[in-house]
């Protein structure tokens, strides 16, 4: 399956780069994508070419923090129908599980949950569906437009308790401390902040519970065009999500979509599906990124699969691949050095 990003969102950050003084046609052009398509605002972009933008935006400019100012991040983060959803919410913390909801209109290449921490809760930024490494500048710049748009929601200064990083610390760290204000971790298992209850409890002035409804229509027909309003897509999202925290199970999985699990499964058989079957599906898909990626060695991988032991994994792989992991991964290897070549 293709994973895609939003015109909007894409255009958003090309007016950014723009803005950095980069040559943004030739910039598409070297990543393989046609500049003129942002002129038509039903376009999707590939998620690996937007990483490749990333990747040729950080090279040329010289700047390895690109992304990292606020201002930025506020004038030209895009959140199109989602965001005016968002804004018509009660609270920031509707407006943050209708951001969860709706992610995929915005990037179906995206992730994006609130994980209950007390009163308090972690918001947890990830990805699916890539073929190559995410720079973690896309990473980076996705968490300080997160803070931007809880700011324009709430028209208060929303400031961090935490901010976690996947990836190692780098030379440009303090670019990273004067943005974001609060401690930060790194080589940590997943991107993600921790916002405080008393901002997630904070009343929107904008809210409109008609316009909220009418933007919710508006984006459940997008869904529906994307072929994500399927209720296989969504479970599966929500396995993907949740896996490298272990199996997860199928009447937890029914109850974050407000679903019993008798109407999950009736709903999954009405599409010919099973939530074994899409747990085994993004099971495969996972591995085969994962064991793409030398970085991740095989224990990890297993665990990351939501495998209680590497056995299991081992035999999940020799039934999706017809290899054991590890020579499996010496092919992946292999090909992709030939591809270089």
């Amino acid at each position: 399956m293709q994973r895609t990003s939003s015109c909007s969102w894409v255009k958003g950050i090309a007016e950014m780069f723009a803005s950095q003084g980069l040559d943004v046609p030739r910039l598409f052009d070297a990543a393989g994508i046609s500049a003129e398509r942002l002129a038509n605002p039903d376009e999707r972009f590939d998620a690996d070419a937007v990483s490749r933008l990333w990747q040729l935006a950080v090279a040329w400019s010289g700047n390895t923090a690109l992304g990292l100012d606020r201002e930025l991040a506020a004038r030209y983060v895009n959140f199109d129908v989602v965001g005016y959803a968002m804004l018509s919410s009660p609270d920031l913390r509707t407006a943050l599980s209708g951001m969860a909801r709706y992610m995929a209109v915005i990037s179906d290449a995206a992730t994006f949950e609130l994980l209950p921490a007390g009163h308090d809760a972690w918001l947890v930024l990830g990805g699916i569906g890539y073929a190559q490494p995410v720079p973690r500048q896309r990473y980076a710049f996705g968490l300080l437009s997160i803070i931007s748009v809880c700011q324009w929601l709430t028209r208060r200064e929303v400031q961090p308790l935490a901010v976690d990083f996947k990836f190692s610390e780098q030379p440009d760290v303090q670019r990273y401390r004067d943005v974001f204000h609060c401690p930060l971790r790194f080589d940590q298992p997943e991107n993600r902040m921790l916002l405080a209850g008393a901002d997630l409890a904070a009343a929107l002035p904008s809210s409109n519970a008609s316009l909220l409804q009418v933007h919710e229509h508006v984006l459940q027909d997008r869904l529906a065009a994307l072929g994500n309003a399927r209720a296989s897509y969504r479970v599966s999202e929500e396995i993907i999500r949740r896996l490298h925290r272990g199996e997860p199970r199928r009447e937890d999985i029914a109850a974050s979509l407000a679903l019993t699990d008798r109407t999950l499964q009736r709903r999954l058989r009405a599409e010919h599906s099973s939530f074994q079957q899409l747990l085994e599906d993004a099971r495969r898909e996972l591995a085969a990124k994962y064991l793409s990626e030398e970085r991740y060695p095989l224990h990890q991988v297993a665990e990351l699969l939501g495998f209680v032991d590497q056995s299991n994994f081992f035999r999940a792989c020799k039934r999706w691949f017809g290899l054991p992991p590890a020579q499996y991964r010496r092919g992946l290897v292999r090909d992709q050095a030939g591809t270089l070549h």
